[in-house]
């Protein structure tokens, strides 16, 4: 494992991945998603950027010697700053009625309506994908609203049911097993191969509200 200057800034580690990729490991997803803008913005040559929660792997690099060598000269300056602003946030609606609702509700200690109001007071950020094609995990809920899983995963969960697990929230973007408690659905197509231009809806960096429908 090598490690640089950008070690003691904004990751851990700096490594390749076997001979063609490089992983970096950061802080938190917030190093993450700038590394990944950086990335992009400064032209460095790679097929695919993946953030994930503490790491973003180039994937597709050239030049591996040479792109590490510019990711540990990496200052935290260099970094752009978070993205602002209401023009990348994609409001998804929810009939809340998932099957967990109510036990959301006993273990916020609130009603089920309190939960619905919560719910669509935050504002979430798409992490990034993984579980299934398009399966998002998003961020943003409180530390103290975290919820556990169920002790015994369901063995389907329908397409567009709105979940939450720990302090993540997710949407299912097909029929799959999942143990994350259920507060609803959404009819909005998470995940469509015929958008050949973004086929997952919530790719890693979007922004997240629900709206009761």
């Amino acid at each position: 494992m090598s490690t640089g200057p950008l070690s003691a800034l904004v990751a851990h580690a700096v490594r390749t991945v076997g001979e063609h990729a490089v992983l970096v490991e950061v802080a938190d997803t917030a190093t993450a998603h700038a590394v990944v803008a950086w990335v992009r913005e400064s032209g460095m040559a790679c097929v695919d950027v993946v953030p994930a929660a503490r790491t973003v792997l180039l994937d597709g690099v050239a030049d591996t010697a040479a792109a590490m060598i510019r990711l540990r000269s990496l200052q935290p300056h260099d970094l752009p700053p978070a993205p602002a602003g209401e023009h990348d946030v994609v409001v998804l609606p929810v009939h809340y009625d998932g099957a967990d609702l109510a036990l959301v509700a006993r273990t916020w200690g609130v009603d089920v309506d309190e939960v619905v109001t919560r719910h669509t007071s935050l504002t979430f950020v798409s992490d990034f994908c993984g579980f299934s094609p398009g399966f998002a995990y998003l961020s943003g809920m409180p530390s103290e609203w975290r919820v556990p899983r169920l002790s015994s995963p369901r063995t389907r969960v329908p397409a567009g049911s709105v979940a939450l697990a720990d302090t993540w929230c997710g949407v299912y973007p097909t029929p799959s097993p999942g143990g994350w408690l259920l507060l609803g659905h959404t009819d909005v197509e998470i995940f469509d191969v015929t958008r050949t231009d973004a086929p997952a809806l919530l790719a890693p960096g979007t922004r997240v509200r629900f709206t009761a429908a």
